[in-house]
């Protein structure tokens, strides 16, 4: 499942006792929460996060247009998707190897629902629920200096998410569910990126740019497309505890190589392997606080621009609330 990553956050911090823990804190707090591997930890420090996301998706694409309903029947297939919601809950913890390497392991647990509707005019819906595909990062502070930080990214996303789960249709009993219902990518993919952050006074800016490589062949005959993610921000802390920021995101996927044998992809677009790759701009809005060494965040996110190869559904907004705890 597609899911992504121009959006507004809002972000604050409480200070600690020490002047060299408060910048430490104070640059964290107008980064926005929701972006990953934004900030490192001294050596020996934890942080656990938690991460909610809802995406809702409503109509479907082709190209920059939308199309309807019967414009899917006439092209042939039998069903169409209407709609779909992805709830992501995201567990995670970072450690401070050192000042300027820090690790973070990342546990997501899916849930989603597509409703749908056969050329017959029956509607269905059908879920898959569990966990996803873990990634181990690391990132490595290049320049760490008071008001600027530049980070390289890397890490590798584990196949621990299911790309078997079923549900029963109106054509089939414990059918095969199409490639945006499963649960991972079912290959060991490789996660390269940089963030760039710079700050003045009360002001905060970055960048940062992740890529995932896809490695080799799953066990279902395919390979999803790679995926490039970028994203820019602009923050102000308003106080010691609040900030807020404007940050814009683009995301490119491509198209699905191979395919698996049990989908038809005649039958409905989301089982077709060349219909998957896409790309989209978002904006998003969004409110951060601390409370001592507690962090939350949240952020509501729309797409100003989104290219499909379709017939695919369109993205109408998401939502994600983050709290992050450092100990």
């Amino acid at each position: 499942m597609q899911r992504i990553f121009l959006g507004i956050i809002l972000s604050g911090t409480a200070l600690s006792v020490t002047a060299q823990e408060h910048e430490h804190s104070h640059a964290q707090a107008i980064t926005p929460l929701a972006i990953m591997g934004s900030h490192l930890h001294q050596r020996g420090e934890w942080m656990f996060s938690y991460q909610y996301m809802n995406m809702d998706m409503e109509g479907n694409r082709t190209g920059t247009n939308r199309v309807s309903t019967q414009d899917i029947f006439n092209a042939g297939y039998t069903v169409a998707p209407l709609s779909m919601s992805m709830q992501m809950h995201m567990f995670g913890a970072m450690y401070g190897v050192t000042d300027t390497v820090s690790m973070m392991l990342m546990a997501p647990y899916l849930v989603s629902e597509m409703d749908h509707v056969t050329v017959m005019n029956v509607p269905f819906t059908t879920s898959s629920e569990g966990w996803g595909d873990i990634k181990l990062t690391t990132s490595i502070g290049l320049v760490n200096e008071h008001a600027t930080q530049l980070l390289i990214n890397a890490g590798i996303s584990l196949p621990t998410g299911s790309i078997d789960e079923r549900d029963n249709t109106p054509m089939m009993a414990n059918a095969k569910l199409p490639y945006p219902m499963q649960l991972g990518s079912g290959t060991y993919d490789m996660l390269f990126g940089a963030t760039y952050i710079a700050r003045a006074a009360s002001w905060s800016w970055g960048a940062q740019g992740l890529a995932i490589v896809r490695t080799g062949t799953n066990d279902n005959n395919y390979t999803l497309g790679n995926r490039i993610d970028i994203t820019g921000w602009l923050a102000r802390a308003f106080t010691d505890a609040q900030s807020g920021s404007i940050r814009l995101l683009y995301a490119d996927w491509q198209n699905i190589d191979g395919s698996d044998p049990e989908l038809n992809p005649m039958m409905v677009p989301t089982a077709d392997p060349n219909l998957r790759a896409g790309s989209r701009a978002d904006i998003a809005v969004g409110y951060r606080f601390s409370i001592h060494a507690h962090n939350l965040g949240f952020e509501y996110s729309l797409p100003i621009y989104q290219d499909l190869e379709g017939p695919q559904l369109e993205t109408e907004s998401i939502l994600s609330v983050n709290w992050q705890y450092s100990l």
